[in-house]
């Protein structure tokens, strides 16, 4: 880790069946970026890399899977002391089925998205979830094909600032914790 360390200590709250870790905008506001992070650290003083994402709120979040959880011997409800620092390392998303079988049918856009940078990987995974109604999924994914066909790197008109999963979101911002 390269920037300085960002320490502060959250509470693991729960959306739905999902624990989720909302950075203090103390926190947040000393990262590098309102959009999705990077960041390595501890929790509770175990390593773990994870991306941050934005809350639409000005702040950030990030789901704690089990592994996570049991690591750091804490569960939702628990306060947890972090120790992160952003880092320019970032990590290949996880492709989803749908958006990779699209892409294996069209070569080239297979061939750019190869060639673009994991950040890139992540605004167009973020871009083509970012909905709940399936069809407009669908085209999305259509949409991603034909601009990565035609050279472009990073999908367009897409606010990076907003939350983008709808499971714990709405219109773009993270869901208040039950």
């Amino acid at each position: 880790m390269s920037m300085s360390t960002i320490d502060f200590e959250a509470k693991l709250s729960k959306i739905g069946s999902w624990t989720i870790l909302r950075v203090p905008k103390a926190a947040s506001s000393k990262l590098p970026s309102r959009g999705m992070t990077v960041v390595e650290g501890t929790i509770n003083g175990h390593n773990f890399k994870t991306a941050l994402e934005p809350d639409g709120k000005g702040s950030h979040w990030f789901r704690v899977d089990e592994k996570l959880l049991k690591a750091a011997g804490s569960s939702a409800g628990d306060t947890v002391t972090l120790e992160i620092e952003p880092t320019k390392e970032w990590s290949d998303p996880e492709l989803p089925e749908d958006f990779e079988k699209a892409l294996a049918k069209v070569p080239r856009a297979r061939s750019l998205w190869n060639d673009i940078t994991p950040n890139a990987r992540w605004e167009w995974i973020r871009w083509i979830r970012a909905t709940k109604v399936p069809e407009t999924r669908r085209r999305r994914i259509e949409v991603a094909l034909s601009k990565l066909n035609a050279g472009d790197r990073r999908p367009c008109c897409f606010d990076r600032n907003r939350c983008s999963e709808p499971y714990v979101s709405n219109n773009g911002v993270l869901l208040e914790p039950t």
